[in-house]
């Protein structure tokens, strides 16, 4: 017995029952419940109905002309700025917002949905790698997409052909399926060379301007031969177009604007006082009304201007090479032999250690370090305490700073990633440079709108045109 929902938030009744069944061993999750239940966790479902309504709409449509019709698929769209799309064994179908921003029509969008559903239907997975090895990689595509683990190095050791995971045999058949449902289902089937045109440009784009890796697995179809063989499935396609291609679910242009784009907190986010850095999924809060300033390295904070003579530090270190305590990482990786009054401490899930460095010039009235171990990085912590202010008030400050150092929520990448995506008509001769002047400053803005436009590397828009930028 297996409960789906087709919709982007289960109902709490049926909800709960898995739950309690789950509990007494009488249902088993599959790796997309497992993944799902993961993201409702998390707070990374998109909390937008209307977009979650959308991508269901039109993943039925498309399941109602394959042989699945009448089964039940959940779709869901998750609150991730990668550019990613995936298909479970056990019929979940997960599209980002990140994908969704770079869709320039519902044909696009329908053509990734069914080449999703493809995979489902050719039981790749399972044709594929284990049950167990689908079970890992789902695994690593929760991690990268939650930060439960080591979020930060995570891009760096999988590899394009890990995520790929099914491998071009069988990313051509759920193309091959794809191209011919899209035209029974109404859509246009060179939807699909569009779509795979766009991730191409994405993955182009990635890799020149922002030193990413591809994600998304379909991107393989940009090998040659794959390309000219989906040239001739497209072409085969042609006997099912219909006479009058069929009406879209909604409009897509109206649903992009204000669809949430990006993630401001990637490099690091100053606000109030506290430090975002949504790659490394970590806040650190510093005392009130302290001015906080971020490196690529480190962040700091300092008190304004006419208060204490004081300054605390925080940056990630590299990891030792064996089993260490983080008291053995100060005294043997760190190599420190002047630390006085030192304790273990917990901050929050992670284990660390503080103490007071022995002070020998009469310029400095208090030095503290700590080190916090967060899911395989280290984390330094410095402060340091001149002429100017009170030892004990210091102290105090120091260790709340170390003490608020916690791991990032979902609800906090949207406090603080306010950027949406908005729609804007052309004027004549206007150009993709103009229009990035008004958005958040991006040496590649102009860049940026033409990849997300479909006019890159180097095109333009014309007049009337329909032109996605960022707010």
């Amino acid at each position: 017995m297996r409960f789906g929902f087709t919709t982007g938030f289960p109902p709490p009744k049926a909800w709960l029952l898995v739950v309690l069944l789950a509990m007494q061993g009488l249902v088993w999750a599959g790796p997309g419940a497992e993944t799902y239940n993961e993201f409702l966790e998390k707070e990374l479902i998109y909390p937008d109905q209307e977009w979650q309504d959308y991508v269901t709409e039109v993943g039925e449509r498309i399941l109602a002309v394959t042989p699945h019709a009448g089964k039940t698929y959940t779709f869901a769209v998750t609150d991730q700025s990668m550019v990613n799309a995936f298909a479970t064994p056990d019929a979940y179908i997960f599209l980002t917002r990140g994908i969704l921003a770079r869709f320039n029509s519902e044909d696009e969008m329908a053509a990734v949905i069914g080449h999703e559903i493809g995979h489902v239907v050719g039981r790749h997975s399972k044709r594929k790698m284990s049950r167990r090895r689908m079970g890992e990689l789902l695994g690593y595509l929760g991690t990268f997409a939650t930060g439960t683990t080591a979020t930060y190095g995570l891009a760096n050791t999988l590899s394009q052909a890990s995520l790929a995971g099914y491998g071009r045999e069988y990313e051509l058949e759920a193309d091959e399926y794809g191209a011919a449902w899209l035209a029974q289902a109404g859509y246009n089937p060179r939807a699909l060379l569009d779509s795979i045109q766009m991730l191409q440009d994405n993955e182009d784009f990635e890799q020149k301007y922002k030193n990413r890796p591809a994600v998304y697995h379909g991107i393989m179809g940009s090998h040659p031969a794959h390309e000219k063989r989906l040239n001739e499935l497209v072409s085969q396609s042609q006997h099912l177009f219909p006479e009058v291609l069929g009406e879209t679910e909604r409009d897509f242009y109206a649903m992009l604007s204000g669809l949430s784009y990006g993630d401001e907190s990637s490099a690091g986010v100053v606000k109030e006082g506290t430090y975002y850095h949504g790659a490394l999924r970590l806040i650190v809060r510093f005392p009130e009304n302290w001015e906080v300033q971020a490196t690529s390295s480190e962040v700091f904070g300092q008190p304004p201007a006419g208060g204490a003579d004081s300054q605390i530090g925080v940056k990630r270190q590299a990891p030792p090479d064996e089993a260490q305590t983080p008291e053995e990482y100060l005294t043997l990786t760190l190599r420190r032999d002047d630390l006085q009054d030192g304790e273990e401490i917990q901050v929050g899930p992670y284990a660390g250690y503080m103490a007071s460095i022995e002070v020998t010039s009469g310029e400095v009235q208090k030095r503290k370090i700590a080190v916090v171990y967060k899911d395989g990085g280290v984390y330094l912590f410095n402060g340091e305490l001149g002429k100017k202010g009170d030892p004990e008030d210091f102290e105090t400050q120091f260790r709340e700073t170390v003490l608020s150092f916690r791991a990032m929520t979902a609800a906090d990448l949207r406090v603080i990633n306010n950027q949406k995506l908005k729609v804007v008509i052309a004027e004549p001769g206007q150009t993709y440079a103009q229009l990035a002047k008004g958005m958040p400053a991006k040496s590649y803005g102009a860049e940026m709108l033409r990849m997300l436009n479909g006019h890159y590397p180097t095109g333009e828009p014309l007049a009337g045109d329909y032109v996605k930028v960022i707010d």
